[in-house]
């Protein structure tokens, strides 16, 4: 079986670096280097970005392995896998939001960026951890041919 997972991994991780690399570029104009940054630096925050969040959804996924038991996954606890995940990138997107914009200023929010309380994160990056992710867990699922195995 351990072939099966490593295949499963390999596509989790090539439709997370597209559905990434989509957002970051998307959400772009949401932030201060859109106008203030120049196109070297535009293209290496996309870069540099697009590359941190193939880290979180491998750290993620490796949680959520942990947490809803990782010798089964594809083929069973799917579903309770992806929530772990999902969740544990959301709740590092709230921190590491939070401590590179208010407390290192590492970037910042165009006024145009919704936030959300009670740190105030903007809400792109939070909707970028519940959106993508979830499409591409629902495409890197085995075919299970009858109801899956939660």
């Amino acid at each position: 079986m351990r072939h099966r997972w490593q295949g499963t991994f390999g596509r989790y991780l090539a439709l997370m670096l597209a559905g990434h690399l989509a957002w970051e570029l998307g959400q772009l104009p949401l932030y201060t280097i859109w106008t203030e940054g120049t196109p070297g630096q535009i293209a290496f925050a996309v870069a540099h970005c697009t590359g941190g969040d193939l880290l979180i959804a491998s750290a993620s996924l490796a949680l959520g392995w942990l947490l809803a038991g990782m010798p089964a996954w594809p083929h069973r606890r799917y579903g309770l896998t992806a929530f772990f995940t999902i969740a544990a990138a959301l709740a590092y997107t709230v921190f590491s939001e939070w401590l590179n914009v208010s407390v290192r200023g590492a970037w910042a929010y165009a006024a145009i960026m919704p936030t959300v309380p009670p740190f105030g994160t903007g809400l792109a990056p939070l909707l970028q951890w519940l959106v993508v992710p979830m499409i591409v867990f629902r495409y890197v699922r085995p075919n299970q041919g009858s109801s899956p195995r939660f």
